[in-house]
């Protein structure tokens, strides 16, 4: 079990707890990014549908694990909101050099094939009943789930040219639907329809809904999830995600049970990237996934670095340059970067007493400023408006604590 989520002692405990029957019927999954939350709870999916034996193996053949690792598994619901486009890119390169070189290739083309799938899972008419939105998700989800067919395991591939011509056009399309259509947090609506495919029975088996990085719930909605863990559905596990534990709502988190992950040390993370992407990077995985972004966190930080100089010494920055300039914070984690880069600039305000409250004021309104577009779909330029005055107005009434730090940067 688990052979596929390495350097996680949560593994171990999560095969324990299912070979002797004491999984709860909701879990949480806890730990920092790219620690393998999803990858454990797509895994804990497949071994309870697994009619294999021993059961739960990777490499199983039973007919539901061979559905569940191409993700088409009509058990398993999967929402909330995530960048998955540097992930398909990633493991787009990874497949086309299988390919080319004849080696991992069945392992590379189930990588990439999931990448895709963990995006599209989010838009299952199950989850967009009665949605408006519906309409313009099934015809991305139709262009891509014609392309996937064509490469889908078992089916024999084609040749390399048109294998790299549909993978370009797979990539394309994904990362269209999700700069179009993905949400920044789960809405009532999916709540509800998640809720209502979870009490339809089956012959056998076990459901599973996965709600990622459910800290980003609004109240309405993690209300509306309390009432369906209070009451759970028959043969449902319900298996949420979260970097944030201490957000999540403290009547959710006593209806879980909690996994907990951890950071991966430098060479364990070497070690997966070898692995899974054949890809010989110093660093952790987030930060090779970032050599797909449009724009380099270094070239992110000197934005970031000329912005926050500016507001600080009262001057008006162009907004619009900045948009421009890192390429429309699309994807959205440049915009995370973005923000996190102004933290480490006002960071040294901590180390005098003048400047501790106003590290503290900023720190709040770079958190707010995250949220503001993340949850309550504010604009990145209004964002970036409020952020201006913010940042100018807690220099200005903390006699310039944040301009004399940046000044011992």
């Amino acid at each position: 079990m688990y052979d596929n989520l390495l350097y996680q002692s949560s593994a171990s405990l999560l095969c324990d707890d299912i070979a002797n029957d004491r999984l709860p019927g909701s879990i949480l999954l806890s730990g920092p990014d790219a620690t393998g939350k999803l990858t454990a709870a797509l895994e804990t999916s497949r071994i309870l549908s697994c009619k294999g034996n021993p059961r739960g193996k990777w490499t199983c053949t039973c007919p539901s694990c061979l559905q569940h690792k191409a993700l088409i598994n009509s058990n398993t619901a999967l929402l909330g909101p995530r960048d998955c486009s540097l992930e398909i890119s990633a493991c787009k390169k990874t497949f086309l050099n299988a390919a080319i070189n004849h080696a991992h290739e069945e392992a590379a083309r189930y990588l990439f094939v999931r990448s895709v799938r963990k995006l599209t899972m989010r838009f299952n008419p199950v989850l967009w009943q009665d949605s408006d939105k519906l309409s313009k998700i099934s015809k991305y989800i139709s262009v891509i789930d014609e392309l996937l067919e064509e490469i889908d395991p078992p089916r024999e591939l084609p040749d390399f040219n048109e294998l790299s011509t549909i993978c370009d056009k797979l990539e394309k399309e994904a990362l269209a639907l999700e700069d179009d259509l993905m949400y920044n947090s789960i809405s009532i609506a999916q709540i509800r329809n998640v809720s209502s495919w979870a009490h339809v029975s089956l012959a056998e088996g076990k459901k599973v809904v996965i709600i990622e990085k459910a800290e980003r719930m609004l109240e309405g909605v993690r209300n509306a999830l309390l009432k369906i863990l209070e009451e759970p559905p028959e043969n449902t596990v319900f298996i949420l995600t979260t970097a944030k534990r201490s957000s999540v709502m403290p009547t959710i988190l006593s209806r879980v049970r909690t996994y907990n992950f951890n950071s991966r040390t430098e060479a364990q993370s070497h070690d997966i990237i070898d692995r899974v992407y054949h890809e010989n990077f110093t660093g952790t995985i987030e930060q090779y996934l970032q050599n797909f972004l449009p724009v380099s966190p270094k070239d992110i930080y000197q934005v970031a670095d000329g912005f926050y100089s500016q507001v600080i010494n009262g001057h008006i920055p162009d907004l619009n340059e900045i948009i421009k300039n890192c390429s429309k914070f699309d994807p959205r984690l440049l915009f995370r970067l973005f923000l996190e880069s102004i933290y480490q600039m006002q960071e040294p305000a901590l180390k005098f007493a003048a400047g501790a409250k106003a590290s503290s004021l900023c720190t709040t309104a770079l958190r707010n400023t995250w949220n503001n577009v993340t949850i309550y779909n504010q604009s990145i330029l209004a964002a970036l408006e409020n952020l201006t005055k913010e940042i100018a107005l807690i220099n200005k009434t903390n006699d310039n604590a944040l301009r004399e730090a940046y000044g011992k940067l």
